[in-house]
């Protein structure tokens, strides 16, 4: 039965293209992933591939037409033999709000008969959620990862192990500073610290087994070992060659460090290190004042730990909405964290009691010292694209080292793609994962797309910060009109009756049009809220839209709507 090569997604916004050039002939012969046709937009240029390899069977429309995203561009007759194929064509321009990719390596030919149809390097959110799909769409799938379990840093040192924690350290601080309050009188409080770390590594296992179960039951080999990729079709796994229609690398992300300060993962550690701490200690120093280090921070803060950022901006968690990231350096402060705010760390000395810490404001100034018992390094991730033979092969890097790739995460080496942390865009599980669904579907021929406008992202601190779509800064940036609706929580019924009214909802939408731009929340439970937020954007709803649904009473999802509301000034509780 002829396969239909349709028009993939354009980018964000963009419903229509015309047919610039086509480079293969019905009755020629095309290689799975070879360059069918170009497509022509104000913004992107792009070549359209084979889904399978066989006999080009005929044009459904001709050069210069205009066509809309899913229209049926040609029809291939997959397996069927055909003349010999034109020349490859030059690569085209990408797309400009997509990730740049550097000049193709010599053209390369995948091997005619292959042990898989899909490999994916690195078993992390991005990795093992691409290989479930593509073996739910029929592919033969397996997954290189050297872990001894699967899931990435995400599952085993990174989201899942840091959210147990700070949920077991906030039921510890409640247990001996909130309870009181609600009638439950607790004389004595004690920390269990390695039962709380047990519980963390069984919460850890399962997951991960979880995985593993999931890998068997959708028929996923689990290649065990180090991928390196060798050209088109071909990678080794610990030396031994494997073979593939398609290679996606997901090799995810490692943590940054400073130059001069070595890692031991004991008084000076990454975040790794933070989750393993057999004690608490007395004197934290969080070097980065981000998502993670604010996160760890939190944890051993509220076991115990004397707390200290040293970040080298001016201000918390760059990229945040202004209002939101004052408010939240506030509540912080209030809880005995100690901001060294535009400050940057020079040296790092190990001492028989800890650490001692060279400090100077960021500006230049006069250089003191800090005394830690543990240094927590957070100053960011980088690319792991490191001894996989990227380059060797031909795949462009930035300098940055994440790989570069086009609208549709190929990369500058036909029939090899990339995805999540290791390319560019926010270093976030979610986001790894829609990418890692979206390429399997657009292997698969579908329509695979990802709206980098409404990726949320979380703080997962108490109170939690929560954002999805564009901050009041950009906007003025870009020049849009906009207006504001904000609403406490002190004012929600639901967050009196949890005693947890820190923060507020903040709605911004287009003033003309009312369609929501962007929402940033801090607040209870501000993680679960943002899901009404990103799915307002993600189909273009207007705040009069989230005003009018009704919101159960009393939530605290009220209080978005309210805010909603208020972007109208129509706000019924404040």
């Amino acid at each position: 039965m002829p396969i239909e090569i349709k028009v993939p997604t354009l980018g964000e916004s963009v419903t229509t293209a015309t047919v610039g050039k086509w480079l293969k002939q019905p009755g020629e012969a095309v290689k799975v992933d070879e360059p069918v046709v170009e497509l022509e937009t104000d913004k992107v240029s792009v070549e359209v591939p084979a889904p399978a390899s066989g006999r080009l069977e005929n044009h459904a429309v001709k050069e210069g037409d205009e066509v809309e995203v899913g229209a049926v561009l040609a029809t291939l007759e997959a397996g069927a033999a055909g003349s010999a194929p034109a020349a490859k064509a030059a690569p085209v321009a990408k797309a400009e709000e997509a990730k740049p990719a550097a000049a193709a390596a010599p053209a390369q030919q995948a091997p005619a008969e292959t042990d898989y149809d899909v490999v994916v390097i690195g078993a992390g959110p991005g990795g093992y959620v691409c290989a479930i799909r593509a073996a739910q769409l029929g592919f033969k799938v397996a997954c290189v990862e050297q872990r001894a379990t699967l899931g990435g840093t995400c599952l085993n040192v990174g989201c899942i192990p840091s959210k147990a924690l700070l949920q077991s350290s906030e039921n510890y601080h409640a247990a001996g500073h909130d309870f009181a309050a609600h009638g439950v009188v607790i004389d004595s409080v004690k920390l269990d610290l390695a039962r709380m770390q047990a519980r963390k590594a069984d919460i850890v296992g399962a997951n991960v087994k979880g995985v593993e179960y999931l890998f068997k039951k959708n028929g996923i080999t689990w290649l065990k070992g180090h991928g390196k990729v060798e050209g088109t079709g071909r990678l080794s796994v610990d030396g031994k060659p494997v073979t593939a229609k398609h290679i996606v690398i997901a090799s995810g992300s490692n943590s940054a460090n400073l130059p001069g300060i070595e890692i031991d993962e004991k008084v000076i550690v990454t975040s790794t290190g933070a989750l393993e701490l057999s004690e608490v200690p007395k004197r934290l120093v969080v070097i980065g004042g981000g998502v993670i280090g604010l996160e760890l921070g939190s944890v051993w803060g509220r076991l115990g730990a004397d707390v200290t950022v040293v970040e080298f901006l001016d201000r918390l968690v760059p990229g945040t909405d202004n209002e939101v990231a004052s408010q939240f350096q506030k509540l912080l402060v209030k809880q005995g964290f100690k901001m060294k705010l535009g400050h940057k760390v020079t040296k790092a000395e190990k001492t028989k009691k800890g650490v001692v810490l060279t400090v100077e404001p960021s500006a230049g100034g006069a250089a003191e010292t800090l005394e830690a018992d543990v240094v927590l390094v957070a100053v960011g991730r980088t690319a792991a694209s490191k001894n996989m033979g990227l380059e060797e092969a031909g795949i462009a890097l930035d300098k940055r080292g994440r790989v570069e790739v086009d609208a549709h995460y190929t990369t500058s080496v036909p029939g090899i793609y990339a995805i999540g942390d290791v390319i560019a865009g926010p270093m976030l599980a979610h986001k790894a994962e829609e990418e890692g669904v979206a390429l399997a579907e657009l292997l698969a021929g579908q329509a695979g797309h990802v709206n980098y406008d409404a990726i949320p992202g979380v703080i997962y601190t108490w109170p939690e910060v929560a954002s999805v779509g564009f901050t009041e800064e950009q906007l003025k940036d870009k020049g849009v009109a906009y207006k504001i609706g904000k609403f406490p929580f002190m004012a929600n019924g639901r967050a009196r009756a949890l005693g947890m009214t820190d923060g507020f909802v903040k709605v911004l939408a287009d003033k003309q049009t009312d369609r929501v731009l962007g929402v940033h929340i801090i607040g209870p439970c501000a993680g679960e809220l943002i899901a009404e937020a990103t799915m307002a954007i993600e189909f273009g709803a207007s705040a009069e839209d989230i005003g009018r649904v009704c919101h159960a009473h009393p939530t605290l999802s009220e209080a978005v709507k309210e805010a909603a509301l208020g972007a109208d000034n129509r706000a019924i509780n404040i």
